[in-house]
């Protein structure tokens, strides 16, 4: 099942992720892809500010995850310089995936054999014929 979200700003893609983070439970994995510039790391912060998350959050592009504390724990990876899944599993994603935690992986598309099936996908894209700012939000 696939539902469609629009937003108009940065500010409400993060609203948007912060609803996710709200209702996040442990042991669920949030895919975000889309282009460069889309918006994936506002909609990261907007999920880790409804998980409680009070750390500033950056995107972990370099380090590749980050951890923090909130109500659950979230892992917060940045796949998009990996070679692809062996490089994941490398750094022990398993671990992450199944444990009591959050994940949010963006790039995910990049590793999606990689990834558990009950990860819930988000593609975030843009629209310029709608606005600079507009992004359309399917999460599936």
């Amino acid at each position: 099942m696939k539902k469609i979200i629009e937003s108009l700003s940065p500010e409400e893609t993060g609203r948007i992720g912060e609803e996710i983070g709200k209702n996040a439970k442990k042991g669920d994995i949030y895919c975000i892809s889309g282009e460069l510039g889309v918006g994936k790391t506002y909609l990261s912060k907007g999920i880790a500010k409804g998980l409680g998350v009070e750390d500033v959050i950056t995107s972990p592009t370099f380090t590749i995850v980050n951890e923090y504390e909130g109500r659950l724990p979230l892992y917060h990876f940045d796949v998009y310089r990996l070679e692809g899944e062996d490089d994941l599993y490398a750094i022990g994603a398993d671990e992450y995936f199944f444990s009591d935690g959050v994940c949010i992986i963006e790039w995910a598309e990049l590793v999606r054999e990689a990834i558990p099936e009950n990860a819930v996908w988000i593609e975030i894209f843009k629209d310029i014929e709608k606005g600079e700012d507009y992004r359309r939000i399917e999460v599936r």
